[in-house]
């Protein structure tokens, strides 16, 4: 009798834990939102995150109007043929330097590996940003979410 009054406080127990651990989970998730533009680091910030969220339309309307920028659809065709990828990739947006129309901000970018035994790694990097009409724009950004014919001189064979 004793036993199973002991099994049942063990089973109610582990049923206390479950409930708890799928209530944190719920509760909380990371919840992302787009910040305000006006400052260089919430425009990167934005950018990054529509990337992520593959809301292509809203993450080029960060691009900086520049000579030879890409159209939409060769911006959306970098993401859609893996020429951009950010799956496996996290962003730490830092702060910004901004030098008249110019800004730098300082940006860690962390990489997931495949294995379980590895850990992520952080590598230090920036984005680069133009203020243009009163808003920051993206002119530049790591790897991950950006392609590098963007901006470049289209080949005159």
């Amino acid at each position: 009798m004793k036993q199973d009054k002991f099994l049942t406080g063990i089973l109610i127990g582990i049923g206390a834990l479950v409930v708890l651990a799928l209530a944190l989970f719920f509760v909380r998730q990371d919840k992302r939102d787009y910040l305000p533009d006006d400052a260089p680091e919430g425009a990167a910030h934005n950018y990054v995150l529509a990337v992520i969220n593959k809301d292509y339309e809203k993450a080029y309307g960060y691009l900086a109007d520049l000579k030879y920028k890409p159209t939409y659809e060769e911006f959306r065709q970098s993401f859609l043929n893996g020429m951009v990828n950010p799956d496996g990739t996290g962003v730490d947006i830092g702060g910004a330097t901004v030098n008249g129309d110019e800004a730098v901000v300082d940006l860690t970018v962390y990489y997931s590996y495949s294995d379980p035994f590895s850990s992520r790694a952080g590598s230090p990097d920036r984005a680069l940003l133009v203020e243009q009409d009163g808003e920051w724009k993206v002119s530049s950004m790591p790897y991950n979410f950006w392609d590098w014919n963007w901006y470049q001189e289209p080949y005159q064979p």
